[in-house]
């Protein structure tokens, strides 16, 4: 039951709490937030690469420093002195070692890495963050474990491993001899095949024959890129963003967010919120929605503990389908994601942004600046992000 226990005890907060909360943040640590992005190219892990996204996150990143700074009235440290509000690039600094020395020699404290880390990231290994890494805050997951953790194989093997999670059945496909013997399996059409280092909804595709199948793993194999084959969930699709735990705000634990429920699907996918805004295909599902169906506080429950496994220190989102069609089928988890998007509402022209994680803090009363507040407040020191170990690395 934990979606309805946070519902039930997150009152809606009004602007004057929004307000009194970043008076708080700024008195106890004063913090001078840099928003980072992705400029560097993701490396090649085990023959495979995850395609960088265009942009690099920029336009996220802006959204949430513009917001950060002008609703929140937190301290944000930006690229040029000025920023104009519908240029991204002058609202966020590079995730390169350059990037982030200049974010710190400008005053930074805290770094937001809206970003896709990795083991060899600069933020993970740069000696120049060396110095000031026990007290510069990261607002973010840990490089090492998501080099790991991208990989959505890994992932899936690790949960089957530990149990108590529900999953569709999957292969893994490495290499056209690896397809070819999977063609000659008996499958039952449809199935997914998607990129093992995905980005979003980038190569999903649901096949419904072994000549589809065939045609569009071949294409995912000639793009650095192993493919995961599962199979094909009939069922609603819905996701459930889990919050890492945040001492400072009297959460001691990770919880899940309200269900927020996808719809409007293109071929049995749901598309990428560059093509169709989220608003369009995705709502919060009401408290009396989930106090009627089981089965939305127990995949709660699974996706808590999912990040609970994978030592999560930042907002994750877990996307999920019903087995079957009809509410009396369980949901099984399908698509871990360790760097939700983040966009959201406020910069001139932006009113219409959203990510589903905004839609589920919108469940609990919860505005774009407030959520920012919120995740900004379980922040962690660079220190300890490189620190973290993980006990999987050896599955």
């Amino acid at each position: 039951m934990i979606g309805l226990t946070q519902r039930s005890t997150q009152p809606r907060i009004s602007a004057q709490q929004v307000a009194a909360a970043s008076r708080h943040m700024s008195t106890a640590s004063t913090p001078r937030v840099a928003v980072l992005y992705q400029e560097l190219e993701p490396p090649l892990i085990n023959g495979v690469r995850k395609p960088k996204k265009p942009g690099g996150y920029r336009d996220s990143g802006a959204d949430i420093a513009y917001v950060l700074k002008h609703q929140c009235a937190i301290d944000v440290i930006t690229p040029v002195s000025t920023p104009d509000p519908e240029r991204d690039a002058d609202w966020c600094f590079e995730d390169s070692e350059r990037g982030m020395a200049d974010a710190i020699e400008k005053g930074a404290t805290h770094f937001w890495a809206n970003t896709i880390l990795f083991a060899n990231h600069p933020l993970q290994t740069s000696p120049s963050l060396t110095g000031v890494a026990k007290t510069l805050k990261v607002v973010g997951q840990p490089p090492k474990l998501v080099e790991l953790y991208d990989d959505k194989s890994f992932v899936n093997n690790l949960l089957r491993a530990r149990g108590g999670f529900t999953l569709p059945s999957a292969h893994d496909v490495h290499d056209e001899q690896a397809l070819a013997d999977i063609l000659r399996v008996d499958l039952e059409y449809p199935v997914v095949a998607k990129p093992v280092r995905g980005r979003g909804s980038y190569g999903v595709k649901v096949c419904r024959s072994p000549e589809e199948l065939n045609e569009h793993c071949r294409g995912l194999l000639k793009q650095e890129t192993s493919v995961i084959i599962e199979d094909y969930l009939a069922g609603q699709e819905a996701t459930v963003t889990v919050m890492p735990p945040s001492p400072a705000t009297g959460q001691d634990d990770y919880w899940a967010m309200p269900v927020v429920e996808r719809f409007n699907h293109a071929e049995g996918v749901a598309p990428y919120n560059g093509i169709v805004a989220v608003l369009q295909n995705s709502r919060c599902l009401s408290e009396s929605e989930h106090k009627s169906d089981p089965y939305y506080s127990e995949i709660q429950c699974q996706c808590v503990e999912v990040a609970k496994l994978l030592q999560c220190t930042a907002p994750m989102r877990i996307d999920v389908r019903r087995v079957e069609e009809g509410t009396s089928s369980p949901f099984a988890l399908f698509d871990v994601n360790v760097k939700p998007n983040m966009t959201g509402p406020g910069r001139p022209g932006r009113e219409q942004q959203a990510s589903l994680t905004a839609l589920a803090a919108a469940g609990l009363g919860w505005d774009y600046p407030t959520l920012l507040l919120k995740i900004l407040e379980s922040n962690c020191s660079l220190h300890d992000l490189r620190n973290v170990t993980s006990s999987h690395a050896g599955h």
